[in-house]
């Protein structure tokens, strides 16, 4: 998604693909096969490169600093990317700026594990500080006598982060982007709705949220990204608390354009993945204003239709203002594989536009919307 914006701006973009059938490979032109966790395909793959930034999180903080030594420039760099790899030290991180955090330790073994939980109450969330996303790597855990069961979690991976269960109204995401030089630009702060750990759908701005938990959401992040030296775009996912500390704690860091800010294609005026080449190359930012009074954001995961552009006629013709993004991966069950944008005219008419984009996306995820098929409204799915 970001080869549209490199071809605006004249940049050829190279992508180091996992395999030849990826889709980033029909996007763009220049996709040699490699393995990003293999130092010597980063060696040969950076040569000639004005910079290397990521798509993920995963490539081995060793590889980066190895690549910067051997005159790769990279961003963001690893002593910003390491807080968005490891929890325990993105943790760390935001305790030491004295922003919101959660209670939070790190654990290892299930000893220590019970011991925070009873000090803090149960139930825990315990976390896999490397490696984890949309949902995977995390576990509830109810009390002392289920904390047994994550012993093998412990002999994988130890130690393990343990956070104290956070009561919220709703999850917020902050998004902002930054230079080298130190210019930086926010997005409004925007809802996003989680299901079964997965990002569903984004509603931007977050409605009904007091202007100072939204200014302070929005410093926060660009706090962190000054303070971390991230360059790029960087999401910040929060927890909303109204009414208590802050009004949100900070749940998660991620240095990459991110699911949270897919609306930005069309709902503001600088997309997040032409802003981040823009970051990067240390070029000026661009606007981030909402092109209308609402933007929503559709996920369609994998479903019962394996035939996605059968389902074109009737999804576009269901509503003509809906813009509808297909990653061109193999259809799986519960993978994300595209997403649906859609401007509203007017905030109030906001479950209107989200039941507009859902029947969209629903029609191209099952080949047909299902019937009745309603929008929730923020309040049911918070």
């Amino acid at each position: 998604m970001m080869a549209p914006a490199a071809t605006a701006l004249g940049f050829e973009l190279r992508v180091l693909a996992e395999g030849e059938d990826v889709s980033a490979v029909s996007a763009v032109a220049n996709a040699p096969v490699g393995d990003y966790k293999d130092l010597d395909h980063l060696l040969e793959f950076s040569r000639g490169l004005d910079v290397l930034t990521f798509d993920h999180e995963h490539v081995p903080t060793a590889h980066l600093r190895s690549l910067i030594a051997a005159g790769v420039n990279v961003h963001p760099g690893p002593d910003a990317l390491v807080n968005a790899q490891d929890k325990l030290v993105m943790r760390a991180a935001i305790d030491r700026l004295e922003l919101p955090n959660p209670r939070w330790a790190a654990v290892a073994n299930v000893a220590d594990l019970v011991a925070f939980g009873e000090e803090t109450g149960w139930p825990v969330v315990l976390k896999m500080p490397r490696g984890g996303y949309d949902g995977k790597g995390v576990r509830i855990v109810s009390s002392a006598e289920d904390a047994g069961g994550s012993a093998d979690w412990f002999e994988a991976m130890s130690p393990l982060l343990a956070e104290a269960k956070v009561e919220f109204s709703r999850e917020l995401s902050a998004m902002v982007a930054r230079t080298p030089d130190g210019e930086s630009r926010a997005w409004p702060v925007v809802h996003t709705i989680q299901v079964d750990g997965v990002c569903d759908e984004v509603i931007a701005p977050a409605l009904d949220i007091s202007l100072d938990v939204a200014a302070a959401a929005e410093n926060a992040a660009i706090r962190i990204a000054n303070e971390l030296g991230v360059t790029g775009v960087m999401a910040v996912e929060l927890f909303e608390t109204p009414g208590v500390g802050a009004g949100f704690l900070i749940n998660e860091l991620a240095m990459r354009p991110h699911n949270t800010g897919h609306w930005t294609q069309d709902g503001s005026v600088t997309s997040q993945f032409e802003q981040h080449l823009r970051a990067i190359l240390n070029l000026p930012l661009g606007a981030t204003d909402l092109l209308g009074p609402v933007v929503v954001m559709k996920n369609f995961l994998g479903g019962a239709n394996q035939d996605l552009f059968s389902a074109y006629p009737a999804a576009l013709a269901s509503e003509p203002a809906a813009k509808v993004h297909c990653y061109g991966k193999a259809v799986r069950p519960g993978r994300k594989i595209g997403h649906v944008n859609l401007v509203g005219t007017s905030a109030a008419d906001v479950d209107s536009v989200r039941q507009r984009a859902t029947t969209v996306a629903d029609i191209i995820r099952n080949g047909r919307a299902h019937a009745g098929t309603s929008a929730p409204t923020p309040e049911e799915t918070a």
